[in-house]
């Protein structure tokens, strides 16, 4: 009973960070209709960033804010020089668009830093477990969990309290409106990218800092998506629970399963979990039903 209560706590603190990322291809989906294939790409790049600010004397949440404002940057420059143009245009062209960028970015990866796994040193968090009643924890997955609700709850106060974060969801909910009341689609298009690159960033260098920073936390990121598809591709909460709900599974079949199905059943069982899921729910938990005349 102890081994699983572990798992399922430990299941939630990875998902916490899953959720983070997970925000990222939501907001891009609900702004622009398009599903970003190079979310795992901009983890990676941020997990990157992250550790080379800490290899040069920064603290590790300085490096983390160091982190934001380099996603900002990127962000807006990669709306700009290579989405900017296919505003109205074709959904497919534009994701076909972010199957380059992925490729784009992995290779920027390999020349700037190369394919060798690197750590955090001198490490973060102390390898001391924390004593919670009688489940101990790793300190690195409890202030990683922590840094991870927390700019959360920045990002969603963002959304609702703020002028900016409004005219995105106005914009999501209805571009026409929204573009005639004097929203700027280009602003909204900029900033989702910039939120994105931010969240997936950090989610980046989170997972990073707990297993080793290399081209596979790549894949890490794009193994958010059957979150955002469980919870709603178009829903900020639905993202946050599928987040968690993908990392208990994922723990869990890790736990109990690789011993009978072993060489990576915790990264096989997210996705077939999905693929069941979606027969009886095609819209997630809390996506939008949307019926269209062909």
């Amino acid at each position: 009973m102890e081994l699983f209560l572990m798992t399922v706590v430990t299941g939630i603190m990875v998902g916490g960070i899953y959720a983070l990322v997970a925000l990222g291809w939501v907001l891009i989906y609900k702004c622009s209709g398009v599903l970003n294939l190079a979310m795992g790409e901009l983890t990676l790049i941020g997990a990157y960033v992250t550790l080379t600010f800490y290899e040069w004397g920064f603290p590790f949440i300085l490096a983390v804010i160091f982190t934001l404002v380099v996603g900002i940057a990127l962000g807006i420059l990669t709306e700009r020089i290579f989405l900017d143009r296919l505003i109205g245009e074709p959904i497919l062209a534009v994701i076909m668009v972010t199957v380059g960028l992925s490729f784009f970015f992995k290779g920027l990866v390999e020349f700037i830093w190369g394919t060798d796994t690197r750590v955090f040193e001198p490490p973060i968090f102390s390898i001391k477990p924390i004593i919670i009643g009688f489940l101990k924890v790793s300190p690195v997955y409890l202030w990683s969990f922590i840094l991870a609700i927390v700019l959360l709850i920045v990002f969603v106060a963002f959304f609702k309290y703020t002028r900016w974060g409004l005219a995105m969801q106005a914009t999501a909910d209805d571009e026409t409106a929204a573009l005639s009341l004097g929203v700027s689609a280009r602003f909204v298009y900029a900033a989702a990218w910039s939120i994105a690159f931010m969240s997936a960033g950090v989610g980046g260098a989170l997972l990073g800092n707990i297993n080793g920073i290399n081209i596979s936390v790549g894949y890490l990121g794009l193994l958010v998506l059957p979150a955002v598809v469980l919870g709603g591709l178009n829903s900020v909460p639905g993202a946050i629970v599928g987040g968690i709900i993908i990392g208990v599974l994922q723990n869990l079949s890790g736990t109990y399963l690789d011993k009978y199905f072993p060489g990576g059943v915790k990264e096989i069982m997210p996705f077939a979990f999905m693929a069941a899921f979606l027969l009886f729910k095609p819209y997630g938990l809390w996506g939008w039903e949307r019926i269209e005349r062909v």
